[in-house]
């Protein structure tokens, strides 16, 4: 075989390979952006189908009875029941979670709800977390540049206390942040322990207050008024939680503060 007719089978070899690796780096991003769009699907198909109306504390008032009726009834089949919809609520990004944990102080008791719910929500997190990260995380994280990059930098060396401190904070959101956090370069491990630590304050105190509920519900119910959650969670109960994040994030401030010292 002649020694030119090796060379053009080898280039035509590593043409052959190369347009397969190309097909599979463009092939790549569209199945990386399937899991949040599931999510997105199943969060429109919930409003369109009304489930949000569910997970109000309107509808508790209407259903405590009969749900109080069915726990006692069906108790290990009502916390898996309550640990499914928990989990689907978090991961297709439902703004329900404080309403959840009201439920599980309602019907378990609060050491029991606390702990469904703990696991619950830490479950659905992580799922969006991943499909977020999937979806965005790497794209994001190449492009990021300036302050941008610096803050991501400093977020990712104390990623542990930054989310802690969020998942303390009353004023984030839940969802909002499984989806910020997921942009930056964070383990799943991490993200679980802090999370699952993080918002068990927070979880407790409301499966507390869900489990004291019913006196207020009873009260909205013969005066045909509508519950809020404000009418559970008073300002000192935020300004505790709000606390608790501040203490949570101190150590990170004396960390950057020391570093500054040094560097001046």
């Amino acid at each position: 075989m002649a020694r030119s007719d090796i060379q053009s089978r080898r280039f035509l070899k590593g043409s052959d390979e190369d347009m397969t690796s190309a097909r599979q780096r463009t092939a790549a991003p569209a199945w990386r952006l399937l899991p949040i769009a599931i999510i997105l699907v199943g969060l429109v198909v919930g409003y369109v189908f009304g489930l949000h109306h569910y997970l109000t504390l309107d509808w508790l008032v209407a259903q405590r009875m009969s749900l109080e009726e069915y726990v006692a009834e069906h108790r290990l089949w009502s916390a898996i029941l309550f640990v499914i919809s928990y989990i689907l609520a978090v991961a297709f990004s439902f703004p329900a979670a404080s309403i959840l944990t009201i439920f599980g102080g309602f019907l378990f008791g609060w050491k029991l709800g606390g702990a469904l719910v703990a696991i619950s929500a830490t479950l659905g997190a992580s799922i969006l977390f991943l499909a977020t990260r999937s979806a965005f995380g790497g794209f994001l994280r190449q492009r990021a540049k300036g302050f941008t990059k610096r803050f991501a930098d400093g977020f990712e060396q104390n990623a542990f206390a930054y989310l802690v401190a969020l998942r303390l904070a009353p004023i984030f959101p839940f969802f909002a942040v499984n989806i910020a956090a997921a942009l930056f370069d964070i383990s799943l491990g991490r993200f679980m322990a802090a999370t699952f630590i993080g918002i068990l304050p927070v979880t407790f105190a409301y499966t507390y207050l869900g489990q004291g509920v019913e006196s207020i519900l009873v009260a909205a119910q013969a005066s045909g008024r509508q519950v809020h959650f404000s009418d559970l969670v008073t300002k000192d109960v935020k300004f505790a939680l709000a606390a608790l994040a501040l203490v949570a994030v101190i150590p990170v401030i004396a960390k950057l503060l020391r570093k500054r010292s040094r560097s001046s």
